[in-house]
């Protein structure tokens, strides 16, 4: 029986909902592999420092390799998915994925580490923006920002397998690599799963005579000089936070340890599975679990958040509220002895407030036809400071033998998104105050 004879109503064929969803499943799994390998240098980073013998700025390094690949693909990610469509670039963003994985696992010196996180880093900025598009195809004009919101829990499920499976890993089996090849094993199941999504959309595209959709995540130069000052305060407020953000998690298991002495694995016997169950109930006693603490909360809330932002606006105001919550979260872990957990709860509820306001903002204030310069730019300056403050933690570190001095350098940053955040409020003010209106403006 051929496509076309499928009954509209059969589960398998692809105008059901039931199709669709099953799209949605594995085309959610294609990044959950790569955000698990991005954060399992910071799972494992007092491992790294004591087996492999690298300085903390060496392993900050291994996120700044990332992030320069980052900067690279923004450039040539979107026009690769445009050229060749997005199930052929997925599935080349996929194998450079499991590629620089695997490099990465493999590695007998810090050279090649840094090899394998450039390829790495090279497939896994791209690989997101593919999702985008591929969800797009399928759910314009359905379920588009259910799908988008079930793809990030998906994604960062991995992020908060990596916290709070890394250390285990490595300690269960003997050796930091095991967890790398933990890593490789997530990114070949996101390979796999991008694999049946190819066959689905073949035959979805056969049946349903799919469009296929572009990049938007793209830079088009001569859009730029067009932008008004809202963007630029949105795209600098933008850097700050996530420099504040990311560069933090990529070291605050070793701070953690280094510090508190907190326990990289929860106690417990029994076997692997029971010992993994273990560490996730106790995520709030281990190194990993606190740092997962800002994922969770983004998890959890950030549906939640975003309905608060089409409720009552505020964007602005709600960006302010974010900045603000930053600059004592990390002043509290520099400067005090205070268990960490409370100043990390106040950082996810950051986490979740900031995105969730600043992200949707950028389409009310650029038009339409400039929105994918407009994230394209915002991504590549942001992965600058993705680059760079991963490196200057450890460095910080590895000079004063305390994070005293980055958690000062991270809480101005706060200071500085704060003021971009004051800006912003009052740019949108006199731009027409789109910002802060209710709804979703057009």
């Amino acid at each position: 029986m051929n496509a076309q004879q499928l009954n509209q109503h059969s589960l398998f064929h692809p105008a059901t909902r039931a199709y669709r969803f099953a799209v949605l499943l594995f085309v959610s799994l294609l990044t959950f592999g790569s955000y698990f390998a991005y954060d399992i240098i910071g799972a494992i980073a007092p491992r790294l420092v004591e087996e492999l013998g690298a300085q903390r700025s060496t392993v900050g390094s291994f996120y700044t390799m990332y992030s320069i690949a980052a900067i690279l693909s923004v450039f040539i990610g979107g026009l690769l998915i445009d050229k060749l469509g997005t199930r052929k670039a997925s599935m080349l963003f996929s194998i450079l994925v499991f590629i620089g994985a695997t490099i990465v696992a493999m590695a007998k010196s810090i050279p090649i580490l840094f090899l394998g996180r450039f390829i790495f880093g090279a497939g896994s900025e791209p690989l997101v923006v593919a999702q985008s598009a591929i969800l797009a195809r399928w759910f314009k004009g359905k379920e588009l920002a259910l799908s988008f919101g079930i793809a990030l829990t998906v994604s960062r499920l991995g992020t908060l397998f990596s916290f709070n499976t890394g250390e285990l890993i490595a300690q269960h089996f003997g050796g930091y690599s095991y967890s790398l090849w933990a890593a490789v094993i997530f990114c070949g199941v996101s390979l796999l799963a991008n694999i049946v999504y190819v066959i689905m959309d073949l035959h979805g595209e056969h049946v349903l005579e799919l469009k296929e959709e572009g990049a938007e995540e793209k830079i088009v130069w001569s859009d730029i000089k067009a932008f008004k000052p809202s963007f630029w305060y949105v795209t600098m407020l933008c850097v700050t936070f996530y420099s504040a953000i990311f560069p933090f998690t990529a070291l605050s298991t070793d701070f953690f340890v280094d510090k508190w002495n907190i326990p990289r694995v929860a106690e417990a016997t029994g076997g692997f599975l029971y010992q993994v169950f273990n560490n996730f109930i106790h995520m709030f006693n281990t190194a990993g679990g606190i740092t997962s603490i800002i994922i969770f909360a983004s998890m959890v809330f950030a549906p939640f958040a975003g309905q608060l932002v089409d409720k009552v606006g505020k964007r602005a105001t709600l960006m302010i509220i974010g900045s603000l919550l930053m600059i004592p979260s990390h002043l509290v872990m520099g400067l005090t002895h205070i268990y960490p957990v409370i100043p990390m709860i106040l950082l996810g509820a950051a986490f979740v407030l900031v995105p969730a306001a600043m992200w949707p903002s950028v389409p009310l204030i650029v038009p339409k036809e400039r929105v994918g310069t407009a994230f394209g730019l915002m991504t590549t300056i942001q992965n600058i400071g993705l680059a760079l403050f991963p490196f200057l933690n450890g460095r910080l570190r590895d000079i004063t033998h305390t994070y005293t001095s980055s958690m000062i350098m991270f809480a101005s940053l706060g200071l500085f998104g704060l003021v971009f955040a004051i800006l912003l409020k009052r740019a949108d003010a006199r731009e027409g105050g789109v910002l802060e209106r209710p709804g979703v403006v057009t």
